[in-house]
């Protein structure tokens, strides 16, 4: 028997997230699958759902068994299967990587948060599912050339040590910025990588969205999303480095929504705190001061969009309220 001890307040919690953003992917999953046009995507996708519903189940049963309310999450209202492709290039799958990226991250916290052991099985098992699934939707881009990888460089031959402060600096003395290291480079390219397929998806949300407030939003979203691809861009290719030239998929002419205005709130707030933990580990790992500063900001701009549709939810009635402390 698995199941010795009451559940925890911070499980409760962390199995109250993972059930909203599950029925978030599950409903995007639906959607997708019956849009797409590549048979083998689609399998993909089938696959992934095939695993994850049983999960859903799971994740209900163990809060309803402690007594607790199960949090609503997203139903089969939210997702309109009869709508025409909104996106088309390879999107359904760009977008399922980087939802299973989101899952891989919160998994580790949920995971380190978690001390019942069925629960701690519980996120053994997505964890092996996520990272399963995260490897050949991978392998689909790579192979459909959809997904270029990093830039190569020549390896090193010998190891340095830094003892000079000015490495730090995003100038030296004659005002020449210093190159970027390896690691510099790879958070720039996971924020263009992940910034064009969030532009394509801002794109789309806000053709389709039905309330004008929230087209708004959706649109001041993909502008967000274009100036972080702007100015990241702009840092490789003063370095001499050609961005990373990710499609990440096509906006068709459909208005019909695939999604409620609901469901693509909260996956934009999803989203968002993705990209505000990514880009705290690119200021925290990023030695040139001018990266930091730069990142800094962008995480502010982010900060301020996700509150701003926090707002808009709450004043909707949309947000549903995670379960509260005794006090």
């Amino acid at each position: 028997m698995l199941q010795k001890w009451k559940m925890t307040s911070s499980e409760l919690g962390a199995l109250w997230m993972t059930y909203q953003k599950k029925t978030i992917i599950l409903r995007h999953l639906e959607y997708f699958i019956e849009t797409a046009e590549d048979k083998k995507a689609q399998n993909l996708m089938s696959g992934l759902w095939k695993k994850l519903h049983p999960k859903v189940d799971e994740l209900r049963t163990i809060i309803q068994n402690e007594g607790a309310a199960a949090p609503i999450g997203f139903t089969h209202e939210d997702v309109n299967l009869e709508a025409p492709r909104l996106y088309e290039n390879g999107f359904d799958i760009m977008f399922s990587r980087i939802l299973k990226k989101i899952s891989m991250g919160m998994y580790t916290l949920h995971l380190s948060m978690s001390y019942r052991k069925d629960i701690v099985k519980l996120y053994r098992d997505v964890t092996n599912i996520t990272q399963t699934y995260y490897d050949q939707f991978t392998e689909y881009l790579l192979d459909e050339g959809i997904l270029p990888p990093p830039t190569f460089i020549t390896m090193p031959t010998s190891v340095d040590y830094i003892t000079d402060n000015n490495y730090m600096k995003g100038t030296n003395f004659f005002g020449q910025k210093r190159a970027l290291n390896t690691v510099e480079f790879g958070y720039l390219h996971q924020m263009i990588e992940t910034n064009v397929t969030g532009m394509q998806l801002m794109a789309g949300y806000a053709q389709c969205a039905e309330d004008k407030d929230i087209q708004k939003y959706f649109t001041k979203g993909k502008e967000l999303s274009k100036e972080i691809i702007h100015e990241t861009s702009e840092i490789l290719l003063q370095n001499d480095i050609q961005p990373p030239s990710t499609p990440g998929g096509t906006v068709t002419s459909s208005y019909a929504a695939p999604f409620s205005d609901k469901l693509m709130m909260m996956t934009t707030f999803f989203l968002c705190n993705f990209a505000l933990g990514s880009q705290a580990f690119g200021a925290a790992f990023s030695l040139r001061n001018d990266l930091s500063l730069k990142n800094g900001i962008k995480v502010k701009d982010v900060y301020e969009f996700a509150r701003e549709g926090v707002t808009i939810m709450m004043n909707k009635g949309w947000f549903e309220e995670p379960p509260k402390m005794d006090v």
